[in-house]
């Protein structure tokens, strides 16, 4: 039987913030990317040194999702100093949002952003945007669903690839 927990986390979880990120990312562009440009990454972006200075940032937040204590879903949300782009003065970004393959669909995202959206009501902030990139059409259409509107775009690299990202924001 399936029971989703979402649990903000901190120090105590890096190791479980590590794994989820590290698969997640993995099973979501390692198809579409090369493999030494996927092993840069995730070597420099999910380091345990570099997970435990994001966790220990105290203007991001991260949420991971358990199914009877096995972590199938993470995601993390930036405000003030920590966000990736400046100019979003009174808002709140998530920066990650991933769910493990076998377990999409089952509503995991959804609850997620409205987690977001909560914490940002509850900080009086104006709105939540996101960078997604452009071929990942299945997202985007995820994050439509959900009232987000695309504002820009952005170039997220990865290795040596530079990637177009869709940017979109909900008004709050």
């Amino acid at each position: 039987m399936e029971n989703f927990v979402i649990k903000e986390c901190g120090l105590k979880e890096a190791e479980k913030i590590k794994y989820i990120g590290e698969k997640t990312f993995y099973e979501t562009f390692s198809d579409e990317n090369s493999k030494e440009d996927m092993e840069n990454y995730l070597r420099e972006n999910f380091s345990y040194e570099q997970v435990e200075t994001e966790v220990k940032n105290s203007f991001s937040r991260f949420y991971i999702v358990e199914n009877n204590e096995k972590v199938v879903a993470y995601m993390k949300v930036n405000f003030g100093k920590a966000q990736t782009e400046e100019g979003h003065d009174n808002s709140l970004e998530v920066q990650r949002i991933y769910v493990l393959e076998e377990c999409k669909g089952k509503q995991i995202g959804k609850r997620l952003i409205q987690k977001a959206i909560e914490f940002a009501r509850e900080n009086n902030l104006n709105y939540v945007w996101l960078g997604v990139w452009e071929h990942n059409i299945n997202a985007i259409k995820f994050y439509e669903k959900l009232g987000f509107e695309k504002f820009d775009t952005h170039i997220f690299k990865l290795g040596d690839d530079e990637q177009t990202d869709n940017l979109m924001k909900l008004i709050l």
